[in-house]
């Protein structure tokens, strides 16, 4: 490699690196959370009031402004395991019980 292809591709990184820098911290928080079953909006609930959502197979949890799977009768417990959510585009998703959380 030569002096300029060095210098080509520190730039490249350094690029990267601020934009992705930018990108996570001006990612808005969300404030809704719609809950689909069948990839059909069934509720609608705002992250500002903590709750738990019973659902037939699972359980979901809003609590200061995050929201996460609680707990699911799949036997994967991928949902389960995503952690906490509270941007806006996040989801969890449950596919064998068919069931996405969005945050709007």
């Amino acid at each position: 490699m030569k002096k300029g292809d060095i210098i080509l591709c520190s730039a490249i990184c350094v690029f990267s690196a601020l934009l992705a820098l930018l990108f996570l911290t001006f990612k808005n928080n969300g404030k809704t959370l719609i809950v689909k079953v069948d990839n059909k909006p069934l509720y609608e609930y705002s992250l500002g009031t903590d709750r738990e959502i019973e659902l037939e197979h699972n359980t979901a949890v809003i609590k200061d402004g995050e929201v996460y799977m609680l707990e699911a009768d799949c036997k994967n417990q991928i949902c389960v395991r995503t952690g906490k959510i509270s941007k806006r585009g996040e989801c969890i998703v449950c596919l064998p019980n068919r069931v996405i959380l969005e945050i709007k």
